[in-house]
């Protein structure tokens, strides 16, 4: 019997460093378009195993587990050589404190589940699936209807009485799923990292094509106000097909339309991009894509959810994602609903009828 398929990880975006493929030879060659450092398509992430290389270092004969005629191999991180070239002053205002880190105690009648921190704000679910935020809001991430700060955190009413099952935060971004798969956002939408109409893409595509901006109509760029009033929304855009209303803030939570009847089951946000699994194990992402950590095999970014076609394409259920500020790593494994016509009959999954693979 074949070992269960504990899923593989993949990852795409920006490589600078080498956290997204740990070679040249897993992150190939540039394709068209993708610049040096990039990832523009999900590429297998595995660990070094090769013979020594730079940070790597080989022994024989040390070790709890050296013994005759074998040879224990070190294998560090690909970047791992960097951090030695780097002296960190050890002195109280330097790269270490002497003082004492921050901490602030939450209210007692809190039962935290989970807490995800954004770069100037934080987010935290309670077991109830009440969603609480604090921090700063000038870009009305946290959801309260306007740009103010705040100091304690505070629950977001307009999920209040929904229950939350999942949270993530970006830079300056939030969102959440519900118990029923619906997918909320809120924040800052600069490029389209919300799923909601934004400025930034079609001025992208008309660089793209040599062609200058134009605004035809009311061409209004939607923010909420200092009474937390947001000017224009989605679904005013949609009722007035007017093509020219952009949303740079949403101070309110959203509620995101995906095509088709989809059921979001886990979120997580980057600097500038989202990225969303469904309950049937596809992925979703959009926002800024300059790096290529959509996974859509270029570098455009897009305002509107798009599916991650490698994964369908390979037969592949997602699992679990995680964005890193500018790059993806993907969980996933082997479609438990498919059969390779390619593979013996007897390695069809045993829920599968026969019927179902064709004959060799």
């Amino acid at each position: 019997m074949a070992a269960p398929d504990t899923g593989r990880w993949f990852g795409f975006g920006f490589n600078g460093f080498g956290q997204t493929v740990s070679s040249a030879a897993e992150a190939g060659t540039p394709a068209d378009g993708e610049a040096e450092g990039s990832v523009l398509e999900p590429r297998r992430v595995t660990a070094c195993s090769s013979g020594p290389a730079r940070g790597e270092a080989s022994s024989s004969g040390d070790g709890p587990d050296a013994g005759p005629g074998r040879s224990v191999r070190r294998v560090f991180p690909a970047w791992s050589h960097t951090a030695a070239l780097a002296v960190f002053p050890l002195i109280p205002g330097g790269y270490i404190t002497t003082s004492p880190p921050f901490y602030k105690s939450l209210p007692s009648q809190f039962s935290a589940r989970k807490l995800v921190l954004g770069s100037e704000h934080a987010l935290l679910l309670t077991f109830d699936g009440t969603v609480h935020s604090w921090g700063s809001g000038r870009h009305g991430q946290l959801g309260h209807g306007s740009v103010k700060d705040q100091a304690q955190p505070r629950i977001v009413e307009a999920l209040h009485g929904l229950a939350m099952t999942e949270l993530a935060a970006g830079t300056w971004h939030s969102a959440c799923t519900s118990a029923s798969g619906d997918l909320y956002v809120w924040g800052w939408n600069e490029s389209g990292q919300l799923g909601l109409p934004t400025k930034s893409r079609p001025e992208e595509e008309q660089r793209r094509s040599g062609q200058q901006p134009e605004l035809c109509g009311e061409g209004t760029q939607a923010q909420s106000d200092a009474s937390g009033g947001i000017t224009k929304s989605s679904t005013e855009r949609a009722a007035t097909g007017n093509a020219n209303v952009f949303i740079s803030i949403q101070a309110f939570p959203a509620l995101l339309d995906f095509p088709g009847e989809v059921e979001i089951s886990k979120v997580s946000c980057g600097s500038r991009h989202t990225a969303a699994i469904t309950r049937s194990g596809e992925l979703f992402t959009w926002g800024w894509g300059s790096y290529g950590q959509l996974g859509h095999g270029q570098s455009d970014s897009t305002d509107l959810p798009k599916l991650v076609e490698y994964f369908v394409n390979t037969h592949l259920s997602v699992l679990d994602v995680v964005c890193g500020p500018w790059n993806t790593f993907v969980l996933a494994q082997r479609d438990m609903n498919y059969c390779d016509v390619i593979v013996e009959v007897t390695r069809c999954q045993p829920a599968i009828p026969l019927t179902a693979c064709e004959k060799m």
